[in-house]
Formats: structure tokens, C-alpha cells, sequence
């Protein structure tokens, strides 16, 4: 923003404040922007030519990092779907979550969210925002108390059950959690990427007066690697599954580009603050050909960096300025503070989260004293009657300034040694240096000891 739009903004601060009494609640709330978060599912941030990918056409989102933020050190909330999204909508990292990995349940759902939890959602939707969400949920079943609809959104079309998520032409899809069958029973027409860019597309133009909030989780480029045309890669000398994928990030790109368009024909671009994200780093594989995770140690299912490590772009005309790259760690549990900050409402003080909308403007940012994760591990197939938990605590990690320490194999040996690594001088985490700097392990230790809590379903001792 210039320094006369500043200083205007100031001034009609002012003026609310002196001639007709506003709170400063209210002098936060004047001009609170409409906020659209967009999430990819299993894409590496290096799949996105603005962070380096040579083989992927992604020519809208490298606009929209030209018109605004990229985050070169930003972390999903966890390395598999259902604990990130739980990340994200909580404010709260996998330490104090209540999802802590994949869980899937016997009837249609996954494990859901307690209706106790405080959502983005249900902030936003207290604040007057209307709120939207459509693609992938996994934070609760039709009907259950953790359920979209009971968490703070006004509209949803979504897969609740992730695992029903890895098929695009699905035979039905729930909308306000109520079932819709799909034509895909005889021959395969509804591409289920394509009916939630048309229903954010709807929800956009539906709008009226008050500021609205869209969570587009797009499930895509998950397996399978469906898609209905392949082009522009129809020709590479790729296999099938390659060109596929290729082809659903630059589908997803595309349809971006569109949300963009109807923001601008609406008049709704100057004051709509666009986020997009990936839920995780990319699979082995996948990752290996097009280099998803570009440099990083690992993939999703890990918590080296290649698990982790997630795309941050933001655009928000004139009040981010273009073209910036910015090297500050966050992660996604600091997206509900940030977008309480938007909205002009107070977080609430439990979260883990540190608003990084300083950082967006371009002010002095606070920085988190450290970063904490933790996976437990899910028994696919696991019956109840098997002998164990359907899941196990597999792996801690801290990320503490320019140092990493990771913990593996916590179900064999819940103390076993945490490896170490200068991020700043090993950004591949290449080089375990933890014999150099007993303290520093000594300080990891006592976080990954400290920084959590088990919650019912995910207990360490098990």
C-alpha cells in the first residue's frame, strides 16, 4: 500500500473513533477483506514453476507470486491429510491436536473433530463472514459433531471421508451433508475437480454485503491420477500416471486463473486476500520425476523436510507488495490467527499459531520459538479385535531457528536418538551433526518431551 492510502486509512480510522464512538473491535473490523484459502492435495511446492518446477505449466499461481508473497519456509501442519487439516482449522500443532494422524472409521468418515473445537470457520462465521467449503474435509462423517456444517460453515460440498477422496469420478459427493448421487454409474461425466471450482465459482457470485470466507481444499493432484484430457502433455515421453499428473496440477492452475477472473469481474479483487497452500509434500515416486520436493530429504508420511515443507503464496493488491519472497517460518496453525487478524476478532489464547500478518504488510514479524510435529502412523486394514492400536507413534520433529532435530522409530524405542541438522548450512538434512552439540539435543529433547499431550485416540504409550 502507498503511504497516502496509509495515511488515508489512518484517518478514517480516526474519524470512526472520534465522531461516532466505534470500539477498537470495530475500527479493526472496517474493510475486513473476503478470504479464500486454497489448498492442493499431495503437491510438492517445487511442482509450481515459482518455485522452481521446469516440466509443470502453472502460469497462474506464478502471477499471482508475482503480484504478491511467496514463502520459501512455510510447513504444513502434519505430513498426511486428515492431521494437517486439523492443523489448519484449529490453530493448533500436532502436539495439542486432537487428530494426530490418519484414522479411519467403520461407517462412512473419519475420526471427527469434538464439537468443543474452535474452527477458522466458526470465528470467521461469528465475525459476520459467510462461510464456504468445498473439495476434501476428513475431519469428521455426514452428521457427525465434526462435520463441516457443525464446524463453523454455512455451505459445504466436499468428500467427508478421505479415503472416498482418491477416486475423481466418486458416485456421490455430500452437499450440506447431505448425499448427491453423481452420474458416473454407466460411463464416468462428473469429474469431481471440476464441480468444486463450479460450486466456489457460485459461491463467489452469490455474494452480497458481508465478507465471505472459502476454504477451496482441491483434492488434486492425489491419486488415482484421473483426469479427462492430459494436454498439454499428451506428447511427452512420460508414462500415463506422469502425464496425468502434470496435467491435474496445470487443471487446478487453470481453474485458479478462473477464480481470479470472476474476483475481478465482480469487483471483488482489491479487497479479497487469496492463500494457496499444499496439504503435504509429495509421494515417492511422483516426487522423484517431476523433483516435487525439489532439494528436500524425504516425502509425505516423514517429517524430514520433503514431508513438510509446503508452497505459501498470497496476493491482496496494494496492500502486499508485489513480488515478494520472504524466508519467514510459519506453518499452517498460524493461519486462524492470521485470519482472525483479517477479520478484526480475537484468536483464542490456547492456539500455537503466531498471525503472520505482519510479514504479509511488511512490519516487524514475531517469530515462534520453536516449531513441533508428530505423526502417528496408521494400521491400514487394522479390524477391531486385532491385537494392538490401529495406529503407533512413529516419528517427533522441532524445528528451532536454522535447527532440525527429528525422532523416528518411537514405536520401537520411545527415547531413541533425535538427529540433528543445520538447516541454514544442510537444507537437505544430509549431514546428522547431533554428536557436535549435545546441548542443542538436550533443548530438542526436552521440546519433544514437553510440547505434547495425548489426546484419545492417539496415545504415545500404546
Amino acid at each position: 500500500m502507498s503511504e497516502i492510502n496509509k495515511l488515508i486509512g489512518f484517518i478514517v480510522l480516526l474519524l470512526c473513533f472520534s465522531l461516532s464512538g466505534c470500539t477498537k473491535k470495530e475500527m479493526l473490523q472496517s474493510g475486513r477483506p473476503n478470504i479464500i484459502y486454497i489448498m492442493a492435495d499431495d503437491m510438492g511446492y517445487a511442482d509450481l514453476g515459482c518455485y522452481g518446477s521446469d516440466r509443470i505449466e502453472t502460469p497462474n499461481l506464478d502471477r499471482m507470486a508475482e503480484e504478491g508473497i511467496r514463502f520459501t519456509q512455510h510447513y504444513a501442519g502434519s505430513t498426511v491429510c486428515a492431521p494437517s487439516r486439523g492443523s489448519l482449522m484449529t490453530g493448533m500443532h500436532t502436539g495439542h491436536a486432537y487428530i494426530k494422524g490418519n484414522f479411519a472409521m467403520q461407517t462412512e468418515g473419519n475420526l471427527p473433530i469434538p464439537d468443543t473445537t474452535v474452527t477458522v470457520a466458526e470465528l470467521l462465521q461469528k465475525a459476520g463472514y459467510e462461510t464456504g467449503v468445498m473439495g476434501k474435509w476428513g475431519l469428521g462423517g455426514p452428521g457427525s459433531v465434526g462435520g463441516p456444517n457443525s464446524q463453523g460453515f454455512d455451505y459445504s460440498y466436499c468428500y467427508l471421508d478421505q479415503r472416498n477422496a482418491h477416486e475423481y469420478y466418486p458416485p456421490y459427493l455430500w452437499e450440506n451433508e447431505q448425499k448427491v448421487i453423481l452420474d458416473n454409474q454407466e460411463n464416468p461425466n462428473d469429474y469431481s475437480h471440476d464441480l468444486f471450482t463450479e460450486k466456489a465459482l457460485d459461491f463467489i457470485e452469490s455474494q452480497g454485503a458481508k465478507p465471505f470466507y472459502l476454504y477451496l481444499a482441491y483434492t488434486i493432484p492425489h491419486g488415482k491420477y484421473q483426469i479427462p484430457d492430459d494436454a498439454p502433455y499428451s506428447d511427452r515421453a512420460w508414462s500415463q500416471n506422469q502425464k496425468n499428473y502434470a496435467a491435474m496440477v496445470t487443471l487446478m492452475d487453470s481453474d485458479i486463473g478462473k477464480i481470479m477472473e470472476l474476483l475481478k469481474s465482480k469487483k471483488l479483487d482489491q479487497n479479497t486476500i487469496v492463500f494457496f497452500t499444499s496439504d503435504n509434500g509429495g509421494v515417492p515416486g511422483m516426487s522423484d520425476f517431476f523433483e516435487s520436493n525439489g532439494t528436500s530429504r524425504g516425502y509425505k508420511g516423514g517429517l524430514y523436510e520433503g514431508g513438510i515443507r509446503a508452497p505459501l503464496i498470497v496476493r491482496w493488491p496494494d496492500r502486499i507488495n508485489k513480488g515478494r519472497i520472504s524466508d519467514h517460518i510459519s506453518a499452517f496453525w498460524d493461519f486462524l490467527p492470521t485470519a482472525c487478524d483479517l477479520a478484526g476478532v480475537e484468536p483464542p489464547s490456547n492456539v500455537n499459531g503466531i498471525s503472520y500478518m505482519p510479514e504479509l504488510l511488511g512490519n516487524q514479524q514475531s517469530a515462534h520459538e520453536y516449531m513441533y510435529w508428530e505423526f502417528f502412523k496408521y494400521h491400514y486394514g487394522w479390524q477391531p479385535g486385532d491385537e494392538g492400536p490401529r495406529n503407533h507413534f512413529d516419528s517427533q520433529a522441532v524445528r528451532m531457528g536454522f535447527w532440525k532435530g527429528v525422532r523416528t522409530g518411537i514405536n520401537q524405542d520411545p527415547r531413541g536418538p533425535i538427529q540433528l541438522f543445520n538447516l541454514k548450512n544442510d537444507p537437505e538434512e544430509q549431514n546428522n551433526i547431533a554428536h557436535s552439540h549435545p546441548e542443542i539435543i538436550e533443548k530438542l529433547d526436552e521440546i519433544m518431551t514437553t510440547a505434547r499431550r495425548d489426546s484419545e485416540f492417539f496415545q504415545a504409550n500404546q
